[in-house]
């Protein structure tokens, strides 16, 4: 009985060694993942951030300093143009036009007593002229007389420039005093309100400002910033999708409107502003909104594509690559052997490449991966094959 257990387990132990070495040689073998050529649509698109404003806003700021006496208007209200936002405290101001106007017409009392005094010299000249002829008088009274003429005549200049000059402080007055209302440039929606009654403001150095008022909240713009690489492709009236976090399951749809030239540098990295013109008729879209931006540079539809991932992919074995064409294209699968095909390439998208000529056509199967010993051509663990298959 030992002496027949023995050779089968010998037997068996060598059928053992056999198969393993057969799959082990077997896994030596390079599995190739495919993906069918097909023809479809891509659309390709530039994704950049950008924040959503409204198309003209307008700050509402203060010429004069003061205290804020009243309040007319209040966040979200809707206001007219030439409507009174706020009113700081006149007091001053009225007490300055007062005294302006008092300055003027102490001027004017001036002007008609140096006009009066004038008529005086007039006459005293005019009479030391025929005194004079008559050798009445000497010489030196008749020049004493010219002279106080003249000197009538400047000061009743000089009343009249004072006259000017107190007319124009009283409307400087008036002006300041008008500034103490303000109000609204525009139709639109007051955004943002800076002041409370009681509240000092001044307005030595800057304006400060006091309102922001958005002229149509149902006409937004996003303001995007896109990158050097990508704005060759932006053109003006291209279509832009793009979500924010407010309503994440809707798409908003606009169009590119403006691109700037003016470039922005941070950290090395230039973009330029692109403009997004959005219609907001629901008033959906609110000022300051993060938007998450793609704009549309080109889409096709029913053409010849083929997987990124076969683009991407790299053949390392020297007995496939050898007399392989160098430059872009995909490796087919014929006869279970790999072969390279150039293909002059289009628009792409994040899954698929537009083919616009090479020898490739419809229903060929382009190798997107490629697995030896349970390691990719990649050199990564193994993925599901996904829409591909074994080879």
């Amino acid at each position: 009985m030992k002496k027949i257990l023995i050779p089968g387990i010998f037997i068996l132990f060598i059928a053992a060694v056999g198969v393993l070495i057969f799959f082990k040689k077997d896994d030596k073998v390079p599995q190739y993942i495919t993906q069918e050529v097909d023809r479809g649509d891509i659309r390709a698109t530039v994704s950049a951030t950008g924040t959503v404003n409204a198309v003209t806003t307008v700050q509402v700021g203060t010429q004069v300093s003061g205290t804020i006496k009243e309040l007319f208007a209040d966040f979200n209200a809707q206001v007219k143009r030439g409507q009174l936002l706020a009113q700081i405290d006149p007091s001053t101001f009225e007490a300055q036009v007062e005294q302006a106007r008092a300055n003027l017409l102490m001027a004017e009392a001036n002007l008609e007593k140096a006009k009066v005094a004038l008529r005086d010299t007039i006459n005293v000249f005019e009479r030391n002229k025929i005194l004079f002829a008559k050798d009445f008088i000497s010489r030196h009274d008749l020049d004493v007389s010219e002279t106080g003429y003249l000197s009538a005549m400047a000061q009743i200049k000089a009343g009249e420039a004072q006259v000017g000059q107190a007319r124009a402080l009283l409307a400087i007055a008036q002006t300041n005093l008008r500034y103490t209302r303000i109000v609204s440039p525009v139709n639109g929606t007051v955004i943002s309100r800076a002041v409370d009654v009681g509240q000092t403001v001044a307005a030595s150095f800057q304006t400060p400002t006091l309102f922001t008022i958005a002229q149509d909240l149902t006409k937004m713009q996003v303001n995007t910033s896109v990158d050097e690489a990508d704005i060759g492709r932006i053109r003006n009236r291209q279509p832009v999708t793009f979500t924010v976090d407010a309503y994440p399951e809707m798409t908003f749809q606009g169009n590119v409107s403006e691109i700037r030239n003016a470039p922005t540098t941070v950290q090395n990295v230039v973009t330029y502003d692109v403009i997004v013109q959005v219609a907001n008729p629901d008033l959906k879209l609110k000022p300051g909104m993060t938007a998450n931006v793609s704009i549309i540079s080109a889409d096709k539809k029913d053409i010849l594509r083929v997987p990124n991932s076969a683009l991407r992919l790299r053949i390392t074995d020297p007995a496939v690559t050898a007399d392989a064409p160098k430059g872009p294209g995909v490796w087919l699968l014929d006869n279970k052997s790999p072969r390279r095909v150039l293909l002059s390439l289009g628009i792409s998208d994040n899954r698929f490449t537009e083919v616009l000529s090479g020898e490739i056509s419809k229903g060929q199967f382009v190798i997107t991966e490629v697995k030896n010993n349970q390691i990719t051509s990649a050199g990564q663990a193994p993925r599901p094959p996904g829409p591909g298959f074994l080879r």
